[in-house]
């Protein structure tokens, strides 16, 4: 690059970043809406099943009965309320006061006496929402398990110990959680929260700023400049890029320090893939910026095939791996997927270099497809 074509870059360059700072949108954008989409996922958004409205109906009286009601009262999970009519918990259920409700039935003791643990109880859960109904269902039974296994819990006369079942040889499980021990969605959740507004900063602004241009009829006095069309789209690159990494320390810090997100990679390794992650979104934005003349039209094709793709297809709320076969292939091109992956991996694992070269390369590579895409389209109608 000799000094002539870099002091007219340089000059179209400052150009842009000046107007980009006179832009309330893109500032608006840039630096307000990730504020409020990380406070939505941090506090609206949990994927967490807990507090749960259930029922507990006690049709016996006997002391086993009453010892196992007051396990469901202490547990951590399930907000317990007591009845004796099953009647009145399906009322209940029906109107979605409760998510569930286990019946104790009259017979309780009898059927522990005689070892008929396993169908001593009845589970029932609203599977009109099956992630928290299988949660649901799953915390009243392993309350039920740990209260029959304890021992002291239950009334020594309600066992026959002429029978090999015994409660003496009781195995213990200690379950260990790799990455997030306490299994706290918010962890999860903010890595892809910054994803999504890293979309939105890289592919969304960048789909506007030619287009504003045709609108605005400045596009014509562009063109006469001598800088060529490839100088012109680097030149609106440049300031959305420097912006989209300032976003990204802004977002990591709120993170960090008001939500108590974990850093356990390095801010080389976050800033490294970041700055990769944006040559895809800054490359499709461009694309579309040189395809749509209209700022309305490209801001609904920049929806379309960044920010919704990016949401239901990047692994940030739905497992790609449960995703049919053929929906799993279109999330190879997703550049968000890898990103989510590489921030989950940088923020919960650490500096895992072969999995994160792994992501960085592909979204090199689908960046760099975007890119060309852009030049080529551009280059008979900016260049002259």
């Amino acid at each position: 690059m000799n000094h002539r074509v870099a002091r007219r870059l340089w000059a179209l360059v400052r150009k842009e970043c000046i107007q980009v700072m006179r832009d309330p949108s893109a500032l608006l954008i840039a630096f307000v809406l990730p504020l409020v989409l990380l406070f939505l996922f941090a506090f609206a958004v949990s994927l967490d099943v807990d507090e749960v409205a259930f029922a507990v109906v006690v049709e016996s009286e006997g002391p086993a009965a009453q010892d196992l009601v007051a396990a469901y009262q202490r547990n951590d999970w399930l907000d317990v309320r007591i009845a004796q009519d099953r009647r009145e918990v399906d009322e209940a259920m029906e109107s979605g006061d409760i998510r569930g409700y286990v019946v104790i039935p009259a017979d309780f003791e009898q059927r522990l006496r005689y070892h008929t643990s396993d169908s001593a109880l009845q589970i029932i859960t609203d599977g009109s929402q099956p992630s928290t109904a299988a949660a649901a269902a799953s915390y009243a039974s392993g309350i039920y398990q740990h209260w029959l296994s304890s021992g002291l819990a239950i009334p020594g006369e309600l066992y026959r110990t002429d029978t090999p079942a015994s409660t003496e040889s009781i195995i213990e499980i200690e379950q260990r959680f790799w990455f997030n021990p306490e299994l706290d969605s918010r962890q999860v959740l903010l890595p892809g929260a910054i994803a999504i507004i890293m979309t939105m900063i890289g592919t969304l602004l960048t789909a506007l700023v030619v287009a504003r241009e045709w609108e605005r009829g400045t596009m014509e006095a562009l063109m006469s400049t001598p800088a060529s069309g490839v100088e012109i789209l680097l030149a609106k690159i440049v300031p959305y890029y420097l912006l989209g990494l300032v976003a990204t320390l802004i977002c990591t810090g709120i993170c960090l320090t008001l939500f108590g997100l974990p850093l356990r990679g390095s801010w080389l390794a976050l800033l490294t893939l970041s700055a990769t992650f944006l040559l895809p979104a800054l490359g499709q934005g461009l694309l579309i910026s040189t395809l749509a003349k209209s700022q309305f039209i490209a801001s609904q094709i920049a929806l379309l095939t960044a920010f919704l793709p990016a949401f239901l297809l990047s692994g940030f709320l739905f497992e790609i791996a449960s995703m049919p076969a053929p929906i799993r292939a279109i999330t190879g091109i997703v550049s968000a997927r890898w990103y989510v992956e590489g921030l989950q991996t940088v923020f919960l694992a650490g500096d895992r270099w072969p999995l994160l070269l792994k992501d960085m390369g592909i979204l090199a590579l689908i960046g760099t497809v975007f890119i060309g895409l852009s030049i080529r389209h551009s280059s008979g109608t900016l260049d002259h």
